[in-house]
C-alpha cells in the first residue's frame, strides 16, 4: 500500500464535521438484478425543487460502467478501468448534451507515491495534476490546476498528513496560499463508529478564524448520532439509524445558536437497499 491520493489527505476528519449533514429531502431504493446489474432510483426535494434521478451499475471483470439519467434529461456516463497498465486507473466521464463537462482522469499508484492527471474534454481545457509521496501512515503531497485558455495556474494547494491506527491528523495550505487548515480526528473504538475530531481554518486575507469540534457516538449496533458546533455558533446534529439491514434513515438539523429566531436547516434521507 502507498500513501493515497491527495484528495485523501484531512478526509476523514472532513467526512465526519460534514457528511450526512444534509438540509433537503431523499429518497433513494437501490435493487441488484442476477446479471449484476445495480440499479438505484433517488428523489430529491430541496426548497420547492424536486429532481430525480435513475442509475445502473454495472462492474466486469477490471471495468466499471455507471450511467445516470436525470429528470433535467441529462445522461451521465462514467466508465472506471482498473489496471489496463499495471497500478493504474483510468476514469472517463462524459455528460449529454453538456459534453464540455467531460473528463478523462488518470491515477497511478506507486509504494511510496501516487499520480493523477486529469483534463477537461473540451477546447482549452484545464489541467488538474496531484501527487503524494510518502507512506500509509506519513504523506506528503501538492495538486494544481492549470487553465490553458490563461496559461495560468488557478488553483494549487499542499498538504501533510500522519495516519495511525486509531487517529490521522493532517494539515493543509491552500486557496493559493490564502488559507491554511489544520484536522486531527481520534476513533474511540476498534471499529471506528465512534469518534472525535477537531479542525481550524485561518484566512490571511481576512484574518478570519473558524473552529470547528465535532464527534459521532455509536449509540447501539444500529444507531449513530453526530454532533458538530464552530466558533461562530453554528450547531449541526445527525441521528442516523439502520431501519433494516443495509437501509439508513438520516435526520439532520442545523441551526445558528447566535440567531435563534432563524428557521432551523431539516434535512431526512432515506437509502433502501437489498
Amino acid at each position: 500500500m502507498g500513501p493515497g491520493l491527495f484528495s485523501d489527505v484531512g478526509k476523514k476528519a472532513k467526512d465526519l464535521l460534514t457528511k450526512d449533514y444534509i438540509s433537503d429531502q431523499k429518497l433513494s431504493i437501490s435493487t441488484y438484478s442476477d446479471t449484476g446489474v445495480a440499479l438505484t432510483s433517488t428523489a430529491v426535494k430541496k426548497g420547492g425543487l424536486s429532481t430525480g434521478d435513475v442509475g445502473a451499475q454495472y462492474k466486469y471483470k477490471n471495468t466499471l460502467i455507471e450511467v445516470k439519467v436525470d429528470t433535467g434529461s441529462n445522461i451521465s456516463t462514467t466508465l472506471t478501468l482498473t489496471d489496463i497498465v499495471p497500478s493504474t486507473k483510468t476514469i472517463a466521464f462524459l455528460k449529454f448534451p453538456d459534453y464540455s463537462s467531460g473528463k478523462l482522469e488518470t491515477q497511478y499508484f506507486h509504494h511510496h507515491a501516487t499520480f493523477t492527471a486529469a483534463v477537461a474534454l473540451k477546447q482549452s481545457p484545464a489541467i488538474d495534476l496531484s501527487m503524494t509521496l510518502g507512506t500509509p501512515t506519513f504523506a506528503l503531497g501538492a495538486e494544481a490546476s492549470y487553465e490553458t485558455a490563461t496559461s495560468k495556474l488557478t488553483k494549487y494547494t499542499a498538504g501533510i498528513s500522519v495516519t495511525k491506527p486509531d487517529s490521522c491528523a493532517a494539515i493543509i495550505l491552500g486557496d493559493k496560499g490564502d488559507t491554511i487548515k489544520a484536522s486531527y480526528i481520534h476513533h474511540l473504538d476498534s471499529l471506528k463508529r465512534t469518534a472525535a475530531t477537531g479542525e481550524i481554518t485561518r484566512r490571511f486575507s481576512t484574518n478570519e478564524n473558524t473552529f470547528t469540534v465535532g464527534g459521532s457516538c455509536a449509540v447501539d449496533n444500529l444507531t449513530i448520532v453526530k454532533l458538530k458546533l464552530n466558533n461562530h455558533g453554528n450547531l449541526g446534529a445527525v441521528l442516523q439509524h439502520e431501519v433494516i439491514p443495509k437501509s439508513l434513515l438520516t435526520i439532520s438539523s442545523e441551526f445558528d445558536t447566535k440567531a435563534l429566531d432563524k428557521t432551523p436547516r431539516f434535512g431526512v434521507a432515506l437509502a433502501l437497499k437489498p
